[in-house]
C-alpha cells in the first residue's frame, strides 16, 4: 500500500514543480525535477519510510541514524543547497553561492513540498516557516539564503502570483550565471 501512496506523493510534488518551475520559464527544469526519486536507492526507501505527512527521509534518518536517501538524491539534484558545497579543508565544508536558476528552482521545491505535507493546512507562509526552523543546520552560502529567504517572504507577504513573476524576472535577468 505505501508504494502506491509514495508514488502518488511523488507524482503530486513534481507536478506542483513542475507547474511553479514554468512561471518562473525553467521548462527544462520543471520536466526533469527530482526524477531521482524514481531510483531505485531512493524510491525504495520512499517506500519503506513512507509516513504521508512529511519526507520518508527524516523517518529513515531517525531509524538510522542518516539517510541514504537523501544522500543519493541531493548529489544529483542542483536544487538543493547542500549540492553546492566543496570541502574547504580538513574535516569543513564551504558552501559555494547557487546559480539563480537552481535557487529558483529550490523556492519551487520547498513551495511545492509545503503544499504536499501540509495539505489544506497550507498557507504561503510555510514554505518560509520551514526555513526558518531549520535555519542555520544547512550549509548555505550566506548570499543564497539571503536570497531564498528574500522570496519566501514576497510569498507570504504577497502571494504566490507576484512572487513568481519575481523569480522569472531573477531567472532571465541572471540568465548567464
Amino acid at each position: 500500500m505505501n508504494f502506491f501512496r509514495h508514488l502518488k506523493t511523488v507524482i503530486r510534488h513534481r507536478r506542483i514543480v513542475r507547474k511553479l518551475c514554468f512561471k518562473c520559464g525553467l521548462i527544462w527544469q520543471g520536466l526533469t525535477h527530482d526524477l531521482s526519486k524514481f531510483s531505485r536507492a531512493e524510491f525504495r526507501a520512499g517506500v519503506k519510510y513512507y509516513q504521508g505527512n512529511r519526507s520518508p527521509q527524516a523517518k529513515e534518518r531517525e531509524e538510522l541514524g542518516f539517510s541514504a536517501a537523501w544522500l543519493h538524491h541531493k548529489g544529483r539534484n542542483k536544487h538543493h543547497a547542500e549540492y553546492w558545497t566543496d570541502s574547504g579543508g580538513v574535516g569543513a565544508m564551504s558552501p559555494v553561492k547557487m546559480p539563480p536558476r537552481y535557487l529558483a528552482e529550490m523556492v519551487c521545491d520547498r513551495v511545492a513540498a509545503s503544499k504536499v505535507y501540509k495539505g489544506n493546512n497550507y498557507h504561503d507562509g510555510c514554505p518560509l516557516e520551514y526555513f526558518e526552523a531549520r535555519k542555520g543546520r544547512v550549509v548555505m552560502h550566506s548570499e543564497t539564503a539571503e536570497m531564498l529567504e528574500y522570496f519566501l517572504t514576497m510569498l507570504k507577504d504577497e502571494g504566490e502570483e507576484k512572487t513568481f513573476k519575481e523569480l522569472k524576472k531573477f531567472v532571465k535577468e541572471n540568465r548567464k550565471k
